[in-house]
């Protein structure tokens, strides 16, 4: 059984429950080790049509103090301090100034900006796209993955393979050719070099392409490099925490994957499932 979720986002950005209650509920579905990834802040070029920035700002110190409460609990639960840091390349340092100004147990990167695009946003950016439209989006986006492994800043990859997401179908077809595989296992080399992980995450599941991140292709070539995995729901509600993991769990295993990683004061840990 997983008992680790280290993805989880609050009221405090575009989430919908306290950090109390999304620790309520995965106390309540077995979750041993809960992390708190609340989302970074970004410049101002970094935006969506729809921002939470204002909201997330003023409310920061309180989600510092709140999960730090939380984390002093000592009911036998391993409470984590992470952030969810936007990878935005050009902005290396803006991304290590505001690490610096919390002692954050993990750094997930965030993938969801090309450019200033922020293509994880709108179904309709994608729509007009041809194959070898969509073949470039997802070439820049694993070059993007190399890059940011390469800074040595992050401990995990997040949804490793979010690009798909408006695009599911064209994706599997890409990703099955051997160029899309040597780019990934580059990619993912990178990262597992950097003495990073990489996270298998239900939030696909709930996603217009309704798969898991990653898909197949991905975790076979993770579990060649034998790259470390954690799990994470990516929850916005306590509906959302530590949810399907029995699917997560199950593809973990497909892929001989007997235990996952978590991090504490920037620290690999293991457990098994």
């Amino acid at each position: 059984m997983i008992s680790v979720d280290t993805h989880i986002h609050t009221l405090y950005s575009h989430g919908k429950a306290t950090p109390e209650e999304m620790y309520e509920a995965a106390v309540k579905k077995g979750i041993r080790v809960f992390g708190f990834s609340e989302h970074s802040a970004r410049p101002l070029a970094m935006s969506y049509p729809r921002e939470y920035r204002e909201h997330l700002a003023a409310h920061w110190d309180t989600y510092i103090e709140k999960v730090t409460a939380l984390k002093d609990n000592n009911d036998g639960v391993t409470v984590l301090l992470g952030i969810e840091m936007d990878w935005m390349e050009g902005n290396e340092e803006f991304i290590k100034s505001e690490l610096a100004k919390h002692n954050f147990d993990y750094v997930l990167c965030g993938i969801h900006f090309l450019e200033n695009w922020g293509f994880d946003y709108a179904k309709a950016d994608w729509e007009s796209l041809h194959q070898n439209e969509l073949v470039a989006i997802y070439e820049k986006y694993y070059d993007t993955m190399t890059t940011m492994a390469e800074t040595g800043v992050f401990d995990t990859i997040a949804h490793p393979d979010i690009i798909k997401i408006f695009s599911c179908d064209q994706f599997s077809t890409w990703i099955a050719t051997e160029k899309a595989q040597t780019l990934v296992r580059k990619a993912l080399t990178a990262v597992r070099d950097a003495g990073m992980s990489m996270e298998i995450s239900s939030a696909g599941i709930r996603k217009l392409c309704q798969e898991i991140y990653p898909c197949e292709n991905i975790m076979s070539i993770a579990s060649s490099l034998e790259l470390p995995i954690t799990f994470g729901s990516d929850a916005h509600s306590t509906m959302s925490v530590a949810f399907n993991f029995e699917k997560l769990e199950e593809h973990a295993r497909k892929f001989g994957y007997t235990e996952s990683v978590y991090f504490k004061n920037r620290k690999m840990h293991s457990r098994p499932f």
